[in-house]
C-alpha cells in the first residue's frame, strides 16, 4: 500500500522539473542567439571589407575628373576649334544651289526636313517654272506641291513658299529684303533660314543654329541650351561678329562629314584634342576613316554646281540619282 502513492509522487517530480528546464532553454536562447549574432558580425565583417577593397579598386583606376573650364579658357579653346576648322574646311560653302537671294530663300525653305543634297536636285525644275516671286504666287498649288514634292512635307512647304512670294510681291515689291526684322514676317521663315539669307545672299553676318550647328556647339562645350535662339546668343557672345557666317558654315561641315549624330568619327577628327566630348563616337582611326562623308570619304558633295574651289566631285542630278 505504499508503493501505490509513491508512483503519483514520482510522477509530479518530473512535472515540476520540465517547467525549469523549459524555462532554462528559454533563457538561454536570447544568449545563444546573441551570440551568434555576434559570431556572424564576426564573420561578415572581414568580407565586407574584402568587398569593399575590391569595389574601391575600379574607382582608384578611374581617370581623375576633369577641373571645372573656366570662361576665358572656354572662349580660347573655342575661337582655337574655329582656326582648326578654318584650315580643315577653306572651301566651306552653303551647300545649296542658288543663284540670287530669291533662289536662296527658296532653297533654304525646302530644306527643312530634308537634305541640301535632294534640294539642289529638285531646285533645277522648280526655277525653270517660277524664276521670280510673282511667278511663285500666281502657280497652282498642285502644280507647285508636284514640283516640290521630293523634298518631302511638300504640302506645307507650297504653303509657305506662296505665301512668302506673295508677301514679297504685294510687300517688298518683288524684292527679297535685306533686314532680319523683315524676314522673318514671311511665312515660313524664322530665324535660321533669315540668317541663312541675309549671311549669304547680302553679307550681313548671322550663325545659322540646324541640327548640326547646335549638335556641335552642344558637344564643343559652347552652350547647353536646346532652344536654338538661346544657342545663338551662347554662341555670339563668344565669337566676334565678323566670323559668324563662316564659322557656321565650317561648323556645319563638319558636323556633316565627322562629328555625326549617332556615331561620330571622334578617331579621325582633327580637333579630337580640343574636344571635350572625344569619345562619344568610334575613337578607331580606321574605323572612323570609314566613318568619314562627302568628300572626306571620297564621295560627291551635296551641290551640283559647288565653287570653283570646292575639293570633291559634284552631286548627280535627280534623273541620274
Amino acid at each position: 500500500m505504499n508503493e501505490t502513492p509513491a508512483k503519483p509522487a514520482a510522477k509530479k517530480a518530473p512535472a515540476k522539473k520540465t517547467p525549469a528546464k523549459k524555462a532554462a532553454t528559454k533563457t538561454a536562447a536570447p544568449k545563444t542567439a546573441t551570440a551568434a549574432k555576434k559570431t556572424t558580425t564576426a564573420k561578415r565583417t572581414p568580407a565586407a571589407e574584402k568587398t569593399a577593397t575590391k569595389g574601391a579598386a575600379p574607382a582608384r583606376k578611374a581617370a581623375p575628373a576633369r577641373k571645372p573650364e573656366s570662361r576665358v579658357a572656354m572662349v580660347r579653346r573655342a575661337r582655337r576649334i574655329n582656326r582648326e576648322l578654318a584650315e580643315l574646311y577653306p572651301y566651306a560653302h552653303p551647300e545649296l544651289d542658288f543663284t540670287n537671294p530669291f533662289e536662296l530663300l527658296v532653297a533654304t525653305v525646302l530644306s527643312a526636313q530634308t537634305t541640301d543634297l535632294r534640294v539642289n536636285q529638285t531646285t533645277p525644275r522648280l526655277f525653270a517654272a517660277c524664276p521670280t516671286p510673282e511667278d511663285m504666287a500666281a502657280i497652282p498649288p498642285e502644280q507647285l506641291e508636284e514640283l516640290i514634292r521630293p523634298t518631302g512635307f511638300f504640302r506645307a512647304k507650297a504653303k509657305s513658299l506662296i505665301g512668302l512670294s506673295t508677301a514679297l510681291r504685294d510687300r517688298f515689291g518683288g524684292e527679297v529684303p535685306g533686314r532680319l526684322e523683315d524676314l522673318v514676317t514671311l511665312p515660313g521663315v524664322g530665324r535660321k533660314t533669315a540668317n541663312v539669307v541675309l549671311g549669304n545672299a547680302f553679307g550681313v553676318p548671322g550663325i545659322t543654329v540646324d541640327t548640326h550647328f547646335g549638335r556641335l556647339a552642344r558637344r564643343f562645350g559652347w552652350t547647353t541650351a536646346q532652344d536654338a535662339e538661346k544657342v545663338e546668343a551662347d554662341v555670339a557672345e563668344i565669337f566676334p561678329k565678323s566670323d559668324w557666317t563662316m564659322l557656321s558654315h565650317r561648323v556645319v561641315f563638319h558636323g556633316r562629314r565627322v562629328c555625326h549624330s549617332r556615331k561620330p568619327a571622334c578617331g579621325a577628327c582633327p580637333i579630337a584634342p580640343l574636344c571635350p566630348s572625344y569619345g562619344e563616337g568610334e575613337t578607331d582611326p580606321e574605323k572612323a576613316q570609314k566613318l568619314l562623308k562627302y568628300e572626306l570619304g571620297g564621295q560627291p558633295g551635296q551641290r551640283l554646281k559647288p565653287p570653283a574651289d570646292y575639293p570633291g566631285r559634284p552631286a548627280a542630278p535627280l534623273a541620274a540619282s
